[in-house]
């Protein structure tokens, strides 16, 4: 007699192989996600430098000096210190708090994508104004003649480092 239908060897190899381009899929889709979002992370800094070397040669809307970048005291304020940026290039992919642009703390002027503290995440970005000497640049008073911006890419989880036009 002539049965018409799958054995369970056949219906197992067809779910397997199901199973395994559904694996591979994934994967890719992964990858390209990530991708992405480190594309985003560069389009971001480049956008902050961008608007840093617009403030270096022009000021701001409240103050009319120029010829140095912010110091660290525009963490938090970077929408209004850095004129017309988008509010989303200064949010990293993935980032937590509202404002990435994260101060470098460190004491002294570390020019390294090793040395700077904090260490930027895949969240964040690191800003380091320098003054001309090469020492950090924390107060308004002081004239920040150059910058490193940090960021960490997430598909090979290392830290890259953009610095001014003006070092």
């Amino acid at each position: 007699m002539y049965r018409r239908g799958f054995t369970v060897v056949e219906l197992i190899i067809v779910i397997t192989i199901m199973g395994i381009l559904l694996v591979l899929g994934v994967v890719n889709l992964r990858g390209a996600q990530a991708n992405a979002r480190d594309e985003e992370r560069k389009t971001d800094i480049e956008s902050i430098s961008l608007h840093l070397e617009n403030f270096y040669t022009s000021g701001n809307d409240v103050s009319t000096t120029f010829g140095d970048y912010p110091s660290t005291a525009i963490i938090g304020n970077e929408r209004t210190t850095l004129r017309d940026i988008d509010p989303k290039s200064i949010v990293a992919p993935g980032g937590l708090t509202p404002s990435s642009l994260v101060a470098e703390v460190s004491a002294t002027p570390l020019q390294t994508t090793a040395g700077v503290n904090p260490q930027p995440t895949t969240g964040q970005y690191v800003y380091q104004p320098l003054q001309a000497d090469g020492t950090l640049c924390t107060t308004a008073a002081q004239e920040c003649r150059k910058f490193n911006l940090f960021f960490r890419l997430e598909t090979d989880n290392l830290v890259y480092m953009v610095t001014s036009k003006n070092q």
